[in-house]
């Protein structure tokens, strides 16, 4: 896909600040380190769009991207840091239920997960969560540069194997490094945006 315009258009906190109008959008998800800053740096090919923090779980907003004046990424808080409190962990996933419920826009979810690692307890939880509210999911294994690409298959289906992934949910093996997996990620995307194939 060719990138034309790619801009972010508000940060928002409570759901009255979701953005309204018509455009399908993709939210992307993961745990905080995952790389979800480079993976929408890569995609969009913008160096500094994402900023890219030192802390992890410093994104508190859904911040939503528009790009190419059709669509929308909507990069939502990651998930499994520790360093914040208990009342704030229940107002954000208050927020998160209200946007992965009731989000008309949303045609499905991006989770990241590190290839190098057997997924986490936090990713499993929430490729079953999404699943259990019907979303169609494209797992994004982050960080393919890091292992040999012999090694690949064997760390998929690891993901496989630890998500019970659905038959229709598809994996990319990616890294913002390399570029590997940017063309079949964005064929992904834009079926799930559009339809297309």
């Amino acid at each position: 896909m060719k990138i034309n315009s790619a801009e972010i258009i508000i940060s928002a906190a409570k759901p009255h600040q979701f953005p309204a109008g018509p455009f399908p959008e993709v939210a992307l998800s993961g745990r905080s380190n995952v790389g979800k800053s480079s993976f929408i740096n890569t995609m969009l090919a913008r160096k500094g769009l994402a900023r890219t923090s030192q802390r992890p779980g410093k994104t508190q907003t859904l911040n939503w991207y528009f790009i190419n004046e059709r669509f929308h990424f909507v990069d939502v808080p990651g998930y499994g840091y520790a360093k914040v409190s208990k009342s704030e962990r229940e107002a954000w996933g208050r927020v998160m239920e209200t946007y992965f419920q009731e989000r008309e826009q949303l045609k499905g979810v991006v989770q990241l997960i590190d290839i190098r690692h057997k997924p986490t307890e936090d990713d499993v939880m929430m490729y079953d969560w999404l699943k259990h509210h019907e979303h169609p999911v494209l797992i994004v294994a982050t960080k393919a540069d890091k292992i040999p690409r012999g090694k690949w298959d064997k760390h998929v289906k690891q993901i496989k194997e630890h998500l019970e992934l659905h038959t229709e949910d598809k994996i990319v093996v990616f890294s913002s490094e390399t570029g590997q997996g940017k063309e079949k990620a964005w064929k992904e995307m834009s079926n799930l945006l559009f339809g297309e194939k």
